[in-house]
């Protein structure tokens, strides 16, 4: 049974992050914004300007109090302690912002929005960097890569998927998962387009995951400038909409949510020494979890090419399309914060106390 987190919002809840002392921020509906305690207690809550739904919040990895969020086609820069009124504003974007990511060292701000286009942001000098515009459908999200500031990853609506180097102004690397898509359809299968909703990379920056309309979900490694599919399993059966690795640990485990209103837990260390060329062999480590919880959804396996399994380790049926998943630790127990079409926020265990 899921714990909620109440009287924070009042509409559909659309977006999650957390910061390092335990703090979690959300956005929602209608311009709301609401800080919580790591037990799910409202510390502030404010409404930012012309009420724009917020689509994407983020805290500085430098400075805990320091939080940006999007609305419309501005972001706005918060000091929690009072968010009456933002530090700053930027805006920079001509259509909806849909993402945000803060490189590491907090020099840059990458902002993927409506027209396709990536906006970065020097952080230091307050201005536009340069724009980078490959993506000729929404761009869903763009995603710093971890030690390595210059460098992100996107996808979006166009099907593709790339990968970034601020040195240079084109990608270094593209993936057009229509392709594989249209090699399914001349198997027999009905067309699903693989329209990219989520994407989220490891700890380590190396490895990253997609999900997309399909119901798939894709694993990539990226080795020097270019990244290779390691696995692709369905899922969910109606579109992914949400990928999350779960952070510092050895293991590569893949939380997933999708418009079936499932939310599944993924080794995706384990299952990709099973698929074909694998890179190399990536540690694994035990996660407990409650028996209660644990087990097999048959439905979401699907056999790869190589005819391998690939099952959840963990089945939540959440039972509301998921618009954002996140992670926290509370008292040292994992949870998953699951934001979905209600105005509360479900807190799922994923490790024993």
């Amino acid at each position: 049974m899921a714990e909620r987190w109440t009287n924070g919002h009042s509409s559909s809840v659309l977006c999650l992050n957390e910061n390092k002392d335990g703090l979690v921020a959300s956005g929602a509906e209608g311009g709301e914004l609401t800080i919580w305690s790591e037990g799910g207690s409202r510390i502030e809550q404010t409404r930012l300007q012309k009420a724009e739904d917020v689509t994407c919040v983020i805290f500085s990895p430098i400075c805990p109090r320091r939080l940006y969020a999007s609305h419309g086609e501005t972001v706005s820069v918060l000091d929690i302690r009072y968010l009456k009124e933002p530090v700053e504003s930027f805006h920079v974007n001509e259509e909806e912002i849909n993402y945000l990511s803060v490189n590491e060292t907090e020099s840059l701000l990458a902002v993927a929005d409506d027209s396709g286009a990536i906006k970065i942001i020097d952080l230091e000098s307050k201005k536009l960097s340069r724009c980078l515009s490959r993506h000729s459908n929404i761009c869903t999200c763009a995603v710093f890569r971890p030690r390595r500031p210059q460098c992100l990853v996107s996808c979006g609506l166009d099907m593709k998927v790339m990968l970034w180097s601020l040195q240079k102004t084109r990608p270094l690397w593209i993936k057009s998962l229509q392709q594989e898509e249209a090699e399914d359809q001349s198997a027999g299968q009905l067309f699903n387009p693989p329209l990219v909703h989520s994407l989220s990379v490891s700890t380590c920056g190396n490895i990253f995951g997609c999900g997309s309309e399909d119901g798939k979900i894709r694993i990539f490694q990226i080795i020097g400038t270019k990244f290779e599919q390691q696995m692709a399993f369905k899922g969910h059966s109606l579109g992914v909409s949400q990928v999350c690795f779960l952070p510092e640990t050895e293991a590569y485990w893949l939380v997933t949510g999708g418009n079936d209103g499932k939310v599944l837990l993924w080794n995706v260390s384990s299952d990709r020494g099973k698929q074909k060329n694998p890179v190399k062999t990536i540690h694994r480590q035990k996660i407990r979890m409650p028996r209660s919880t644990k087990k097999v959804d048959k439905m979401n396996a699907e056999f790869t090419n190589e005819g391998v399994p690939v099952s959840p380790k963990l089945t939540i049926e959440h039972g509301e399309k998921v618009n954002w998943i996140s992670y926290v630790e509370i008292k040292g127990s994992r949870r998953i914060l699951v934001a979905d079409q209600t105005s509360s926020i479900s807190v799922y265990p994923i490790t024993e106390p």
